[in-house]
Order: C-alpha cells, then sequence, then structure tokens
C-alpha cells in the first residue's frame, strides 16, 4: 500500500464534483494532504471541508503558475493527476481555428505543464517504497479513436496519450510511475439528467468512486508491474 504519512502532498488538476471529487476523497482518507486546484475554487469549497483539502486557484495551461504551486507545497508530492480537458465539436470545415488552439492547450499543453513541473519536483525527493511518486493523466477513449465532428478532442487526447507514454519510457526507471487512464464510457454524474441508467442497465455508466479505486491502486501498484496505461470501461459497452 501506498504510504499514508501525512507529509505526503497530492494535488489534483482541474478538481471539480465527479471524479476528482471521490479521488480527493480517497486520497484523504489514505492519509495524504490533498491540494486541489482550479480555475473555480468556489465550487470545491464543500469538498475542501470535507477533505481537509487545500484549494488554489489556476489555470492549467498556466506553467509558471503551476511551477509555482508545486514549488511552494510543503513535505513531498507523491501524487499528482491532471483531470482537464476541452471539448469542441462541429464540422472539421467550419472549426474556428481559435478556438481549436484553446481546446487544445487545455487539453494537452496544460498535461505537459502539469507533468513537467510534477517531474521536476519528485525527482528532486528520495525514493519512499520503491518509487518518487505518481503522475496520472485522465484520458478518454477519444485518445484511442478519433469521432466524427470532435476532432479538437482526438488531437488533444491523442497528445496526451503520447506524453504520458513517452513520459513513462523517461521516468519509470527513476522512480516515477506514470499512467495515461482512457476513461472509455460515459461516468455517472447528478448534473447530467440526460444520461439515466435504467432497472434494466444498472451501471451503464462508470462511477466514478470505482474509478478513483483504480486510480488508487495505479498509486499503490508494485514497481515490478507499473501500468502506464489502463482502459476502464463499462461491463454493456459493445465497441
Amino acid at each position: 500500500m501506498a504510504d499514508t504519512s501525512p507529509k505526503l502532498q497530492a494535488l489534483i488538476v482541474g478538481a471539480g464534483a465527479g471524479l476528482s471529487a471521490s479521488f480527493a476523497r480517497q486520497l484523504s482518507a489514505a492519509g495524504y494532504a490533498v491540494h486541489l486546484a482550479a480555475r473555480n475554487t468556489d465550487k470545491l469549497e464543500t469538498l475542501a471541508a470535507e477533505t481537509g483539502a487545500a484549494l488554489h486557484m489556476l489555470d492549467g495551461t498556466d506553467a509558471k503558475g503551476t511551477s509555482a504551486l508545486i514549488d511552494g507545497l510543503p513535505g513531498d508530492l507523491r501524487v499528482a493527476c491532471y483531470n482537464p480537458s476541452a471539448r469542441l465539436r462541429g464540422p472539421v470545415a467550419e472549426l474556428d481555428p481559435e478556438a481549436v488552439r484553446q481546446a487544445v492547450e487545455v487539453t494537452a499543453f496544460g498535461a505537459f505543464v502539469l507533468g513537467q513541473a510534477a517531474a521536476k519536483r519528485m525527482l528532486a525527493q528520495p525514493m519512499e517504497n520503491g518509487r518518487r511518486g505518481t503522475i496520472l493523466f485522465t484520458g478518454a477513449s477519444a485518445g484511442v479513436k478519433g469521432f466524427a465532428q470532435s476532432a479538437p478532442f482526438a488531437m488533444g487526447k491523442f497528445a496526451q496519450r503520447g506524453l504520458a507514454q513517452s513520459m513513462a519510457r523517461e521516468l519509470h526507471p527513476k522512480g516515477i510511475h506514470v499512467a495515461w487512464v482512457n476513461i472509455d464510457g460515459g461516468i455517472r454524474n447528478a448534473s447530467r439528467p440526460e444520461r439515466v441508467e435504467s432497472a434494466d442497465n444498472p451501471d451503464s455508466m462508470l462511477d466514478p468512486d470505482a474509478i478513483a479505486q483504480e486510480y488508487m491502486h495505479l498509486i499503490s501498484q508494485h514497481r515490478s508491474a507499473w501500468s502506464d496505461e489502463l482502459v476502464l470501461r463499462p461491463w454493456v459497452e459493445r465497441f
């Protein structure tokens, strides 16, 4: 199991009420000092009170801001997770290039920004239970297959996946576990009333608590069998 000393710090960038909230709760229960970063932290006050997390206003694409945040964390940064992504739909011939650039920056460049700053901090830390830290990227099926009228999202997620693969090959031998998690399906969310599971089709959407459990498993994986990519999909999926 992961070391649960209070000195261990965990950072989630792009925190919200879904998956990242579940992950924050489980990290807190495991003894980590949790830090939640988002452009708007007002929505996170209840979660912060529940988990004892510190809140940080941050644009995930802000390299200087991200570095400053990570450099200022007390103790050792043992977990860093990048959640943000930007969806921009429409026919490729009609997409606004500037909007596409911004979307790819959020999904891909922001992942690099967090990955670089976290790696720099972790490389300076001592080994603890055979590792210096874990860096996780929340991916999607769009990083494996591009869907029609969803080119910007596919561009960002393909780039994010490539980043994670490259980082894993570079950093695993240095004691930093890097993994990209393909969330291959819709996440259960009370704010999406149009996506309702029926009694005949239970658990047809991904449970955020169940996803967070897998994130916790990645953190505690033995280094002789590290996963650099994990696919999570509901049991009802046929494609």
